[in-house]
């Protein structure tokens, strides 16, 4: 792992680093020492690492205390793009330009993109864990839409993930590794998303096979999850991984 730059703000110290050809960033509380829990923040479709929600959202982790790591999914933010992938998003913007709900597009562009993300997100955690800023400690997931469709798989294999926020996405393709899933999970669903039938979300839900699992309900459309929600998850995995 090798980092390019170091910035602190408002107790919050943000270092940007590489990992082979893997982009990514990770923010902890300044000065910290010792272990520490750490978040996994994957970030939406057509975003990057550094995307607003992402930073905003790592940002709040870390001032309470959490190490926060966000990586660019493959094909996004300053990673190569694919002709594969260039073909597959083309595909899915004809359709959603069409009216068509992008359900299965969207599962088609998650499956070219998740046994890569997943090989992705297991290195960056082994690395990171041997920062002394880091250490060891509990991991947890975060991950909304795309987020969502890379973290279904990750969770399902990789045993250091205690607990999930997931959510705005459909049980197309995920059933099977949602029913690997035994970590508790609060999972968001906006109410009136016009990229994800209510019904899938419902279905992805049910499909996991946790014992503790939370539905979070708001009105709105896919981008419109509430600001409170941030506060919710971070309350969620103080719990957990504390």
């Amino acid at each position: 792992m090798r980092f390019t730059s170091r910035t602190s703000s408002d107790g919050v110290t943000e270092q940007f680093f590489t990992l082979d050809e893997i982009p990514g960033v990770l923010w902890t509380p300044h000065d910290a020492r010792g272990i520490r829990p750490l978040i996994l923040l994957g970030h939406g479709g057509g975003q990057h690492k550094m995307a607003p929600g992402t930073v905003s959202h790592a940002r709040r982790y870390a001032a309470e205390g959490f190490a926060v790591v966000a990586i660019d999914a493959p094909n996004h933010g300053d990673r190569p793009k694919s002709e594969e992938f260039g073909r597959i998003a083309a595909e899915m913007r004809t359709g959603i330009a069409a009216g068509e709900n992008p359900g299965a597009q969207v599962a088609g562009m998650h499956r070219y993109l998740a046994g890569r993300a997943v090989a992705d997100w297991q290195a960056v955690l082994t690395a990171v864990q041997c920062l002394d800023q880091v250490g060891a400690g509990p991991v947890g997931y975060a991950g909304t839409s795309l987020g969502c469709g890379l973290g279904v798989p990750l969770i399902a294999t990789e045993p250091r993930i205690r607990a999930a926020v997931l959510g705005l996405l459909g049980a197309h393709g995920l059933t099977e590794d949602a029913a690997r899933i035994t970590v508790p999970v609060r999972f968001l669903v906006q109410w009136d998303d016009q990229m994800v039938s209510r019904d899938q979300s419902l279905a992805l839900f049910d499909a996991l096979a946790s014992a503790e699992k939370t539905l979070h309900a708001n009105p709105g459309r896919h981008g419109d999850v509430p600001s409170f929600e941030v506060d919710s998850s971070l309350r969620f995995f103080t719990r957990h991984l504390s």
